[in-house]
């Protein structure tokens, strides 16, 4: 068995039993039309999570399949922007539909949950995380945001109670 995939079963063991603790959970977005949700995301910034260690440039793609799954296509570049590129597919169900606000995401077979509880109203900046709060992403449809639409983003997290100093940016070319 891979690292990788060691790491995620680790990782996703331990959301199941925390999810399991009480503790309080995010509020999520009311509804998300997985159709305007689809495409690609570049992450933007994140609470560290070991199977990152080391990428740059992470993105996520969407695609809606024909059976209402979600393919999910997650990239990143291993030490650098110009490093080796790295990928993981897996695939999303969502677990309230019509709402679609809260999916799983299977890797290895694996769920992890994917908790939407912040999206913007055209659809160009998200917030993931999970029912623990253990992890969080902002993500967007472009490699950077204005330093006034990453301030909104902050304020949200805040007044979901989410601490902002944990989380790191990641890294997105430029140009």
């Amino acid at each position: 068995m891979s690292v990788l995939k060691r790491a995620w079963i680790g990782l996703m063991s331990s959301v199941a039993l925390l999810a399991g603790c009480g503790l309080n959970p995010p509020m999520t977005v009311p509804a998300v039309d997985l159709q305007r949700y689809a495409g690609l995301w570049y992450e933007i910034a994140k609470y560290p999570v070991f199977f990152e260690q080391g990428c740059f440039g992470v993105t996520a793609e969407y695609t809606i399949r024909d059976d209402g799954r979600v393919t999910v296509l997650n990239t990143c570049r291993e030490g650098s922007l110009d490093g080796r590129v790295r990928t993981i597919e897996g695939y999303a169900v969502s677990t309230n539909p019509p709402e679609n606000s809260r999916l799983n995401v299977y890797f290895f077979g694996f769920p992890g949950p994917y908790w939407i509880i912040g999206l913007d109203e055209d659809y160009q900046w998200a917030v993931v995380s999970d029912p623990t709060r253990s992890t969080l992403w902002i993500l967007s449809r472009t490699p950077q945001l204005s330093q006034e639409t990453y301030d909104g983003i902050l304020a949200l997290i805040e007044a979901q109670g989410y601490d902002t100093g944990k989380l790191v940016p990641m890294p997105q070319p430029t140009d």
